[in-house]
């Protein structure tokens, strides 16, 4: 009910100023603060990474890692922070971040504002990790080298993180998205990977690729990570199509998440699933709302599932709600009696199958993975367990 009120208040303000506060309110100890929520079904392994449960926070929420602390006791099984860059940056101007309520979706065109790796490597130092926290690498948008920018990152923060991802999806910084051309994408992550072996405790590199790409450019990518030995790849970042869209802000000039991109990131995790023979280790991102929608993304390949635009609508309990289901441990008393008044509602710990085994081979379940192999194309929505 507090969530509820509160997420109402914040639709009111303006959503850069909504945002910052919600933070402050975590800082206070005012948020979701269940602690990890997790059974034996929903324990996930991903890289030699032991998570609570699959479903985990995209980076952007946490920019410059201020609140990580309280946020994994919120319920999720992993968290990814930044982006950072070498150098604090402002960003782009204001107003840079914009809500389409009807769509339930957001644009944001931020631009990597951040406060520097020094400064985001220096509190990622300070917590004790209780989940698997990662760290979003980024370049300066005036650096002249943006591919040496993200192993300088890497080389400062990597051993206060437990995962680094490389993002060259972003569609607000200039150019940034030429960088997932093969011959640039291959010169990078071998910077970034040389840096990886020079750390004392080598950590796992993930990869977050853009949806608005062609058949082609996924396999040449999905090449290029096998090549320089990825970890994971996260699919995907926001958008930059606007199809079919009612809000007012559609023709805003950024990125588009939620919603309206849920199947054409599904579409690029199957892509991705399909070409790697389900080897490659998939995160799939992009308009997750429900437990249903997660295991969408599972059962087209994804090895587990990260939130962001969701929350603006539906709270940070909804990591909980994906993850456990409705009934969760730990939740207040009045909580657990009002929501016993109403129908139960499923999470991924009721939906996923018990031989779901995410850290080996491919991530469908067997019958789904047979039947996506005969017809070459995403297996059929699921149904409740």
């Amino acid at each position: 009910m507090l969530e509820k009120m509160g997420l109402a208040l914040l639709q009111r303000i303006d959503p850069e100023r909504a945002h910052g506060v919600a933070l402050m309110a975590l800082k206070a100890g005012l948020g979701p603060l269940q602690g990890p929520v997790t059974t034996p079904r929903l324990r996930t392994t991903i890289a030699g990474l032991n998570m609570p449960n699959p479903v985990g926070l995209a980076a952007g929420f946490d920019k410059n890692a201020t609140v990580f602390g309280p946020l994994m006791r919120s319920g999720f099984g992993f968290l990814e922070v930044g982006a950072a860059t070498p150098r604090p940056q402002p960003g782009n101007p204001k107003p840079r971040l914009f809500r389409l309520t009807e769509d339930r979706a957001a644009i944001n065109r931020f631009g990597f504002n951040n406060d520097g790796m020094e400064a985001i490597g220096t509190r990622l130092a300070a917590t004790e990790h209780e989940l698997p926290v990662g760290l979003n690498l980024g370049a300066n948008k005036d650096s002249e080298d943006r591919s040496g920018d993200f192993a300088k990152v890497l080389k400062h923060c990597g051993a206060h993180v437990e995962f680094a991802t490389v993002n060259v999806s972003s569609p607000n910084t200039e150019r940034l998205r030429d960088l997932q051309g093969k011959e640039a994408l291959t010169a990078l992550l071998d910077g970034v990977m040389a840096a990886r072996e020079k750390m004392p405790r080598p950590i796992p590199v993930f990869l977050k690729i853009a949806p608005d790409l062609t058949l082609e450019e996924i396999a040449d990518i999905v090449e290029v990570a096998q090549i320089t030995r990825v970890s994971a790849i996260i699919a995907t970042n926001t958008t930059k199509s606007r199809d079919a869209l009612h809000s007012s802000h559609r023709d805003e000039m950024g990125g588009l998440s939620g919603a309206p991109l849920f199947e054409m990131s599904t579409r690029v995790v199957a892509q991705i699933s399909q070409m790697t023979d389900g080897k490659l280790p998939i995160i799939g991102v992009g308009g997750i709302g429900s437990a249903e929608q997660a295991y969408q993304k599972i059962r087209a390949g994804a090895s587990a599932v990260q939130l962001y635009t969701a929350l603006v609508y539906g709270g940070l309990s909804l990591a909980a709600d994906i993850a456990y289901g409705r009934n969760v441990p730990g939740a207040a008393a009045a909580a657990r009696r009002q929501r016993r008044a109403t129908r139960t509602t499923p999470g991924l710990r009721q939906i996923l199958p018990r031989q779901w085994r995410p850290s080996s081979g491919p991530r469908w379940p067997p019958a789904a993975r047979r039947q996506n192999r005969r017809r070459r194309q995403p297996p059929p929505e699921p149904t409740e367990a």
